[in-house]
């Protein structure tokens, strides 16, 4: 089962106004997207569920993730230097690694611009 999740201002949609688009391709983000996700502004949710549940213990798979349940992700992920994260996520996700230290700072800028947007994450499988 495969899972794209998108950063959304509401429950109902993948709602972002272009300022929120923007800041997200400012950054630079190159996650790993899904047949309708682009590792930016979405992600491909199932890559990275296993990690999450480990470090913040929320899933990743549900229709909607409201936007404080993405601070604690948020958080959760920003307690590990990105290196020390990989190793959590190739202990949890040991059939996908080994993952790399760009990807899961990656990880934590897609989070934490999340926060500071107030978005939410929409789950689509």
């Amino acid at each position: 089962m495969g899972l794209d999740t998108y950063a959304s201002r509401s429950p109902d949609d993948a709602v972002l106004t272009a300022e929120d688009s923007a800041v997200f391709e400012a950054a630079g983000i190159e996650l790993c997207g899904g047949i309708y996700s682009d590792g930016s502004v979405s992600i491909r949710g199932k890559v990275y569920d296993d990690l999450i549940s480990e470090v913040a213990e929320i899933s990743l798979y549900q229709e909607w993730i409201p936007p404080d349940d993405v601070a604690t992700i948020s958080r959760a992920l920003d307690e590990y230097e990105a290196e020390a994260l990989v190793d959590v996520w190739d202990t949890a996700d040991p059939f996908r690694g080994p993952h790399s230290s760009v990807e899961a700072g990656d990880l934590q800028v897609f989070f934490r611009l999340c926060v500071e947007r107030g978005l939410g994450l929409i789950g689509w499988w």
